[in-house]
């Protein structure tokens, strides 16, 4: 079963700016994360392996590429810390697209999640993530939490990405 996700990703080059914001605003912290995200080439959205100390699960996701808030259609499977074997399966079956290796610290502010980013070979990044597991909150109000959050980590609208970091590696 999927749910539905309102993102926004922009360019941050402040930080601890950032961080100060969601600690000023308690959210919970839930760690800093070394995540190798490994994109496998499928027909249609996009199908990745994340490996990481807090975070393992293949995800498949569906969403169109535009800067503003944008929504995903997205199926989450927990896979175990140690996903080789899957990984080897995936890798026959449809090849590797790309690698993506981050250093994300991951924040909560109720159904909201927050990434702050480093990259390699892209920069540093925020992500904004509102979250409706159960089909409650309905796109409209995801996209609005997107919208104040933008205003209050003062996201400009040059530094919003429309894709996903697999897309911009793949550029350079």
């Amino acid at each position: 079963m999927g749910h539905l996700n309102v993102e926004i990703k922009a360019m941050c080059n402040k930080l601890e700016t950032a961080r100060k914001t969601l600690n000023y605003a308690n959210a919970d912290f839930r760690g800093l994360d070394h995540q190798i995200d490994v994109y496998f080439r499928v027909f249609a959205g996009r199908l990745k392996l994340r490996k990481g100390k807090i975070e393992n699960c293949l995800i498949h996701y569906e969403r169109e590429n535009h800067a503003e808030a944008k929504q995903s259609r997205v199926i989450l499977f927990q896979t175990p810390v140690d996903s080789a074997p899957l990984e080897e399966i995936l890798t026959k079956l449809f090849g590797v697209l790309v690698v993506v290796d981050k250093k994300r610290e991951i924040y909560f502010i109720d159904n909201i999640k927050f990434h702050l980013d480093q990259v390699a070979g892209l920069g540093t990044f925020v992500e904004i993530e509102a979250i409706d597991k159960d089909g409650t909150l309905g796109k409209e109000r995801l996209q609005q939490q997107c919208q104040e959050y933008k205003t209050i980590f003062g996201i400009r609208s040059e530094d919003l990405i429309s894709c996903s970091y697999s897309d911009l590696l793949l550029k350079n």
